[in-house]
């Protein structure tokens, strides 16, 4: 099992290569790899490095996304984030 401050790092690491703050919506998201990709992908650009970057934060941040919208209930979710807004944005 992965510690978690390596998880929080590779979260924040993810933000940063996707140019996100640290408390953002699943929209922000999509919207900004979506813009990136665009700016970024090797058809147009060759930076085939910074478009896997793009891909991989991406991943990362869906997965954690959804396996914790979907892994706990919303009471535990509030228990744990009590000062967000959690059905619209996630704290990294």
């Amino acid at each position: 099992m992965q510690n978690s401050d390596n998880v929080a790092a590779k979260l924040h690491h993810a933000l940063s290569v996707l140019e996100l703050p640290v408390m953002v919506s699943w929209e922000e998201i999509k919207d900004r790899y979506r813009e990136l990709s665009k700016k970024y992908h090797p058809d147009f650009n060759h930076k085939e490095d910074k478009m896997r970057e793009l891909n991989e934060a991406y991943a990362l941040l869906k997965h954690y996304i959804f396996h914790y919208r979907f892994s706990f209930s919303d009471e535990e979710i509030k228990k744990q984030f009590p000062e967000s807004d959690y059905e619209r944005k996630f704290r990294f």
